[in-house]
């Protein structure tokens, strides 16, 4: 993606020509700048992360080979608090890429007022071509690698794609040993045994589910019958999936990795689970026809299209053929810009990720809360505590894209950046 930002903008590690998700976040910052006032000032500080941290992680491999793999931390802003983000292990993590998931954490935490600012961490690898014994050895390894900059009060990774409870307990179990005492609180979505939250693996779905009703709710869409199609059958997409049917609406069809499953009178979304547990992937699922054209789920008509996979899943290219009301963002930037603005000609109500996902982090959040007080909630009072902070979340962007008469995205953004800005700027710069 070629952007025009100004040089100065840049930093001198990245291609100006091809910015990936970085150069998304760039073009977000540029459209909200104008709302933002006096705070305009200080917007430079949201184009620039704070601290990058770029690490080799050696293992070796169960052959007695030694293999290296490239590992990130990227803290875009703290003025609100300790960072707080996701790790994830993926084949095709960038630079780039986790620079651009950073600072939507800062924009999300703020979003949902929780106390903390962006951050967020990856190593390029994929994780089916290792061993368990390999997994554990290159998650240990990374740690000890961020170590230095990760911290109970200074920044607490969390799940993300391709990690998940057991590879945090290793981090939070390698950094015991680094510190010499146990902290819990420096990662969350950790196993319920070692201080996890009950509720935390559901949130992020439940979080869509939430603010989906909201803006069904807005839009006079009602959820029972509506028809949902779902890209991503993971922690995400899979409970959306779930929470929507249980709510009586159609989920007419779900694509994952592997390709894509319809049925026009809904799918039976417990059988698709176990069909999942079983197989690995919706494909070949019996209660549903396989649609062979990969690009073709997006022309499925729907009331609610959920994309819960990776970015840059809806692009220019694709937007003009989707036909639905109302897009939940479940996967972090998986929107370009230019189709940003093809849906929203077409009247389509985009909730954005940096809101429609927060509910990961908020119960994460509360994990955290947890963990410093050894005190424990029941799923029903996280569950009650996390619908409560995403409708208000909602309500407040909401009233935002009404007062400025602008898209949920950039009411977002307004509101989070302001708060964010407004910490930067009574905190003052140091020395």
């Amino acid at each position: 993606m070629t952007t025009a930002h100004p040089q100065h903008a840049l930093p001198s590690y990245l291609n100006p020509d091809d910015l990936g998700p970085w150069g998304v976040y760039l073009q977000q910052i540029d459209r909200v700048t104008p709302h933002l006032g006096a705070l305009s000032r200080w917007v430079e500080t949201l184009k620039r992360p704070k601290r990058i941290l770029t690490v080799d992680v050696p293992i070796e491999r169960d052959d007695g080979s030694i293999a290296h793999y490239e590992g990130y931390r990227v803290q875009h802003n703290m003025s609100r608090g300790p960072g707080k983000g996701g790790v994830r292990f993926h084949q095709d993590v960038t630079l780039s890429e986790v620079m651009a998931l950073s600072a939507w954490m800062t924009v999300k935490n703020a979003a949902v007022n929780v106390p903390y600012g962006g951050a967020k961490g990856g190593i390029r690898v994929d994780p089916k071509t290792l061993s368990r014994g390999e997994l554990q050895r290159l998650t240990r390894r990374y740690t000890s690698e961020i170590s230095l900059i990760i911290g109970p009060n200074k920044d607490i990774p969390a799940p993300d794609v391709n990690t998940n409870e057991q590879v945090m307990a290793w981090m939070m179990d390698s950094y015991a040993m680094i510190e010499g005492n146990l902290s819990t609180g420096v990662v969350t979505g950790k196993p319920i045994s070692l201080g996890g939250s009950l509720g935390r693996r559901e949130a992020t779905g439940r979080g869509v589910f939430v603010v989906g009703r909201e803006a069904a709710a807005q839009r006079g869409v009602a959820i029972d019958g509506a028809r949902v199609a779902i890209q991503g059958f993971g922690n995400v997409g899979g409970v959306a999936a779930t929470m929507f049917a249980d709510a009586g609406a159609r989920v007419v069809a779900v694509q994952d990795h592997t390709g894509t499953v319809v049925n026009e009178g809904g799918l039976d979304i417990a059988q698709l689970h176990k069909h999942v547990a079983e197989a690995g992937s919706v494909s070949g699922f019996p209660g549903a026809e396989a649609l062979l054209d990969r690009d073709a789920f997006w022309g499925i008509e729907s009331d609610i299209l959920i994309p819960a996979a990776l970015e840059q899943q809806i692009t220019a290219d694709n937007a003009p053929r989707i036909r639905t009301k109302i897009i939940l963002e479940g996967a972090n930037g998986p929107t370009t810009p230019e189709a940003d603005d093809i849906l929203t000609d077409k009247d389509v109500l985009i909730v954005p990720d940096v809101l429609a996902n927060a509910g990961g982090v908020t119960v994460s959040y509360f994990e955290w809360v947890q963990d410093f007080s050894s005190f424990f909630w029941s799923e029903d009072e996280i569950n009650a505590r996390l619908t409560h902070i995403m409708q208000d979340a909602f309500k407040s962007v909401w009233s935002v894209a009404q007062e400025k008469k602008v898209t949920l995205r950039t009411a977002t953004f307004i509101l989070a950046c302001t708060r964010v800005l407004q910490a930067r700027e009574v905190r003052g710069l140091y020395p």
